[in-house]
């Protein structure tokens, strides 16, 4: 590809684009969200505060920190957490296998060492995230909440309190919404501190997948993880009313494009792909379609005789019609040669720098780029950037 012309020297310091709304989106994905600290870190960098942040699962926990905190602490706080609730691999095992990690062992060996690492996870948890239930759910009565669940993550709820001020959040200029499942109904719902008290258990209701996490009580119903559903919130942004013009950076922790798999344990890391990308690139082209369908009703009606415009059907006409501005910036994490199915739960330290490293990367490169800001045209109204689309140009 040719290098661009017009690319901006640093993304330092490029303050506020031009629109009402600037959202952040953050799908979920386990160990793969600090990817989600590091794209968060170049936009403070470049000085562009998101005011509303949208979160599923490990992106509702990483929401909660960037509003429940303020706007100079938020980095410290996100690199505080995932510091926190991931570690090197102890004892002697631990030594032996990082001291068996080398680049020159190659992606074979970084593997092993990756599983090894998802393995103590699986057997010891996460500190101050999640720990093995002891003694196992099938061992606890049926209808208890121990029965349902391989973890117990009560420790979450004490660290939310370490990094979050919900206080913050609820009286705080950032709006936050978290999906979450009602196991009741089946239904998916959004908690928003526009008409929700915004606790912990909200956040951790978002990230209670089953049959991992306990479901979380909230007003006397049950809620799993929002990702059993839909991973990816974009819509419940684009879809707010009164409509304003708004650039979103959408996170992405898993690519809805990928490589054929040639072996077991790549056909189970693709259907996780497939699965928790939720259609991202679908519901996004469906998204543009409808908005450029309200732009072009709007041009029409713009024509219509006055008296014409006074009647029932173009009054109803009139309130689906916008002339809205919208960007969707993507930013997905690509998986790495070395990493298998268990990425999402291999809560080693290195892997987690690595991550957080690839989304800061990401995100610079991103904002270098003119056009990820630029305001579509009036007669376009909705336009998506992705960097790896425009590094294939």
């Amino acid at each position: 590809m040719l290098l661009r012309i017009m690319l901006r020297r640093t993304h330092r310091g490029i303050g506020r684009p031009p629109y009402d709304n600037i959202a952040l989106v953050l799908q979920g994905g386990g160990a793969l969200g600090a990817y989600q600290g590091g794209v968060f870190q170049a936009l403070c960098e470049a000085e562009i505060e998101p005011n509303w942040v949208a979160g599923i699962s490990i992106g509702a926990i990483n929401a909660a920190i960037i509003a429940g905190n303020a706007p100079g602490d938020r980095v410290a706080a996100l690199r505080g957490f995932w510091e926190g609730i991931t570690a090197p691999m102890g004892g002697l095992i631990g030594g032996a296998w990082d001291a068996m990690d080398a680049p020159s062992h190659g992606a074979n060996m970084r593997r092993l060492v990756n599983d090894a690492h998802a393995a103590a996870a699986l057997f010891q948890g996460a500190p101050g995230f999640f720990a093995p239930r002891m003694p196992p759910p099938y061992l606890h009565p049926a209808g208890s909440n121990e029965a349902t669940s391989h973890y117990d993550t009560s420790a979450l709820r004490k660290t939310l309190q370490q990094y979050v001020d919900f206080d913050r959040i609820n009286h705080g200029e950032t709006r936050i919404s978290l999906g979450a499942v009602n196991i009741r109904s089946g239904n998916f719902v959004y908690f928003d501190n526009r008409t929700d008290i915004i606790r912990p258990e909200h956040v951790m209701a978002s990230g209670a997948l089953p049959p991992g996490f306990p479901a979380v009580e909230i007003d006397g119903e049950l809620y799993w993880d929002g990702g059993l559903v839909s991973n990816t919130p974009l819509q419940w942004v684009v879809q707010d009313r009164p409509m304003r013009d708004t650039i979103a950076f959408q996170v992405d922790l898993w690519s809805a494009q990928g490589q054929l798999p040639r072996d077991l344990t790549e056909v189970a890391m693709r259907m996780k792909e497939i699965q928790f990308s939720s259609r991202t690139r679908q519901n996004t082209d469906q998204f543009m379609k409808l908005q450029r369908l309200r732009v072009a009703l709007r041009t029409l009606l713009e024509k219509v005789r006055p008296e014409l415009l006074e009647t029932e059907e173009a009054k109803l006409l009139t309130t689906a019609a916008a002339t809205t501005v919208f960007q969707v910036v993507h930013l997905i994490y690509r998986s790495r040669q070395f990493e298998s199915d268990s990425k999402d739960y291999e809560f080693s330290r290195r892997s987690m720098r690595e991550h957080w490293e690839a989304g800061h990367l990401d995100a610079v490169r991103t904002l270098r780029d003119p056009d990820a800001l630029k305001r579509p045209p009036p007669d376009i109204c909705v336009a998506t950037y992705d960097l790896a689309r425009s590094d294939a140009r």
